[in-house]
């Protein structure tokens, strides 16, 4: 469903709560939307992995805790870091939520940006400079998972 549908019922529900132009706000409404594709996402790398080896870890004395933590983790890094990636560029690039259910106390950057066309003029060499600027944070997060981010988007293939 488009996100529009969500925009009446969410403002009616944040204003209800005082929770309208807040960060808290923003931070439930991206991780509602955000959770369900990591976790269908993070879904397919976890079946990919044999169930031996919970098992083998079970029989040498391990907790189901320390299996996930020391085996089954380490083994779904690339689809981890995949799944960050996806999941930030979406909360990165979200407009729509921020301008309506945001306010001046919580201007995002895609808001930030709007704000440079006004009624008769836009101002080109700001939003020019703004939009450069906004696109570092995610480049070096791109940077900094490079390695494991081809192999995560493989990784979790239904294989035909």
């Amino acid at each position: 469903m488009p996100p529009i549908v969500f925009i009446v019922p969410l403002f009616l529900m944040l204003q209800a709560l005082k929770l309208r132009n807040s960060h808290f706000a923003l931070i439930l409404i991206y991780t509602a939307f955000s959770l369900p594709f990591a976790v269908w996402m993070l879904r397919s790398f976890f079946e990919e992995l044999p169930v031996e080896l919970e098992e083998a870890a079970w029989i040498d004395g391990a907790s189901r805790l320390q299996t996930f933590l020391y085996i089954l983790l380490p083994l779904i890094a690339p689809g981890l870091a995949a799944t960050a990636v996806f999941t930030a560029l979406l909360a990165w690039g979200e407009f729509l939520f921020a301008l309506l259910l945001g306010g001046p106390d919580t201007t995002t950057l895609p808001v930030y940006l709007a704000g440079f066309v006004g009624e008769r003029t836009v101002e080109w060499g700001e939003i020019m400079s703004s939009a450069v600027l906004s696109i570092i944070p995610p480049m070096i997060l791109f940077m900094l998972v490079q390695r494991n981010l081809i192999k995560g988007l493989t990784l979790g293939a239904i294989k035909g």
